[in-house]
């Protein structure tokens, strides 16, 4: 006799056009991965409650940012909260799962982070700058971004947004993590195309940093990526934690580091299920 497979809603948003990435076909390939070993049902988040108690365990993967269905995106949160339901990534990240208020908080609390601030009169916080980037807190892929000199920062309303200095950065890295493991890490050697992207080899004290972020959060089970910027005195700063739904650029991956990478993925979601299954 067969054994019944585990049951996988996976949320995706396949039409979503993001420069630099298609969304739909990582998702294509991650979830023809996924089928030897789930059943699996794929839809759009906004369409999923219909389908969330009929299955083992929900993936959010490239669902596009949630400000575009941020009703849509509370009720589901309330949902996996009040019915206990299984989400991978677990639902209880301090990050950009929660909007880019933490930067501020990272700041206060000394990071390494490009310092931020949510109101005017934490500017001493910041690095003395010409120019300013005013983001929205729970802005993504740079909507609603500003740049602006001090004069014009005196005018702007910050209400839902934050500020940093401009940071003029040698090139941006990110680390990928599957429940606080490090899988692999990418850069853009060209800082004016963040999406170009290459592998990069981390070295010990670049993990070191990294880790440092996985250990501040509080996903126990997903994937995760800290994406960083090298400044031109060799420091690495942190520009944003994202604990909700990373791209993962698998297509650049060689098949080697593409497989362990999703075996582990696999691992991770069979380790969640069995919790689960336990009542523990």
């Amino acid at each position: 006799m067969i054994p019944k497979k585990f049951s996988i809603l996976y949320l995706s948003d396949l039409y979503f056009e993001a420069k630099g990435r298609k969304y739909y076909e990582e998702d294509l390939y991650l979830t023809s991965r996924l089928r030897a070993y789930f059943d699996v049902l794929l839809c759009h988040p906004c369409d999923s409650e219909k389908f969330e108690e009929i299955v083992d365990l929900i993936v959010f993967r490239n669902t596009g940012p949630v400000m575009h269905y941020k009703n849509y995106f509370n009720s589901f949160i309330t949902r996996i909260n009040t019915k206990n339901l299984a989400c991978y990534n677990t639902m209880s990240g301090r990050a950009d799962m929660k909007g880019k208020s933490y930067l501020a908080e990272l700041t206060k609390d000394g990071y390494p982070v490009i310092p931020t601030i949510e109101h005017l009169q934490d500017l001493p916080l910041l690095a003395i700058s010409n120019k300013y980037i005013v983001k929205l807190k729970n802005g993504a892929d740079s909507i609603g971004m500003q740049v602006v000199d001090k004069e014009g920062l005196a005018e702007i309303n910050l209400e839902g947004n934050i500020v940093q200095p401009f940071v003029d950065f040698v090139y941006e890295v990110s680390f990928y993590f599957i429940d606080k493991d490090f899988q692999y890490a990418l850069y853009a050697p060209d800082k004016d195309k963040r999406w170009n992207l290459e592998i990069y080899e981390a070295t010990a004290d670049d993990l070191l940093f990294a880790e440092r972020f996985m250990a501040w959060n509080t996903v126990n089970h997903g994937i995760q990526r800290v994406d960083a910027c090298r400044t031109s005195t060799g420091d690495l700063l942190l520009v944003e934690l994202e604990d909700l739904n990373p791209y993962l650029s698998l297509d650049l991956l060689s098949n080697d580091t593409r497989d362990k990478f999703v075996m582990n993925f696999i691992e991770s979601i069979m380790k969640m299920l069995a919790v689960k299954q336990s009542g523990l």
